[in-house]
């Protein structure tokens, strides 16, 4: 489906409707960005690629973008890292995203995969995306359309506008400990937070973090996202509304992305996503970590 070099989104969160409408009228592309994380006894989780599940059902005309192939760096230490805003803009282009698109991302299950990917556009400088609100799952409900197979989209051009200061290491979140301008935000459940159940090396938080969980964000029953209001007010309660520097993280930087979606769309500027969050912190004994 092309998309429209003069149109511009009417917002970051689009509905089912919304989106239909748009297709019909040809002004958007529309892509597919589901993974899985499904339980392993060796690493807590193993990522899958959503390619089988996008080729049996997806939104009609939507293109595939696999965060387990070229939107993970292949020399990174840890999973899901993210390609640098050069490399992120080539491939974003080679799968058919390019300057002046508008774009809509969506998910089979979890919104967090969407968001991602529209955290990963605005590190390489496109602003023209959006979520859509309740994915795949609240499409079919709907009886909405969906085809199997696969799309290919003509490559784009993608120009880079790096935004680096989205992402932040180790060392600026070590920085961040501590410094009560900077609110430091767990995306994982409440008993991860306390440090019960599955962890990643080491059980429990990044010392003097908050939680909000990024599951308790959604409405179980549709996967669409709450009202806007009740986001903020959890995110307030957590500290990050009140603070002048956000940092969330999770236990790879996708469930944080949630949270950086929404301080972003609630007006926030100063947010910087722990890519590699706990998978690399808790690497480190030195780096502080807290439980209870």
């Amino acid at each position: 489906m092309a998309g429209s070099s003069a149109y511009e989104l009417p917002d970051s969160l689009v509905s089912t409707g919304w989106l239909a409408d748009a297709m019909a009228e040809g002004r958007v592309r529309v892509f597919d960005c589901t993974c899985f994380l499904v339980p392993d006894p060796k690493t807590t989780l193993r990522a899958e690629s959503g390619r089988a599940a996008y080729e049996e059902a997806h939104i009609p005309g939507a293109g595939f973008l696999d965060l387990t192939g070229d939107f993970s760096d292949p020399a990174g230490r840890f999973r899901f890292t993210m390609p640098s805003p050069e490399r992120l803009a080539e491939v974003f282009g080679a799968h058919g995203i390019g300057d002046g698109m508008a774009v809509v991302l969506y998910a089979a299950d979890s919104p967090q995969w969407a968001t991602r990917f529209w955290w990963m556009l605005r590190v390489a400088g496109f602003d023209n995306a959006a979520v859509l609100d309740g994915g795949l799952k609240k499409w079919r409900a709907e009886g909405r359309p969906v085809e199997s197979g696969a799309v290919t989209l003509p490559p784009a051009t993608l120009t880079p506008h790096p935004r680096p200061e989205l992402v932040v290491g180790r060392d600026g979140v070590l920085a961040a400990v501590g410094d009560p301008g900077v609110c430091i935000v767990n995306a994982l459940s409440a008993a991860q937070h306390k440090g019960e159940g599955a962890h990643y090396g080491r059980p429990g938080r990044i010392a003097g973090s908050t939680n909000v969980p990024s599951a308790t964000l959604l409405d179980p029953q549709t996967n669409a996202f709450l009202p806007a209001a009740e986001i903020e007010a959890a995110l307030r309660a957590a500290g990050a509304m009140e603070a002048a520097r956000v940092v969330p993280y999770c236990g790879g930087g996708i469930a944080a992305s949630v949270t950086a979606y929404w301080l972003t769309r609630l007006g926030k500027q100063n947010v910087a996503l722990y890519d590699a969050s706990l998978s690399e912190w808790v690497t480190d004994e030195k780096l502080p970590m807290e439980v209870g």
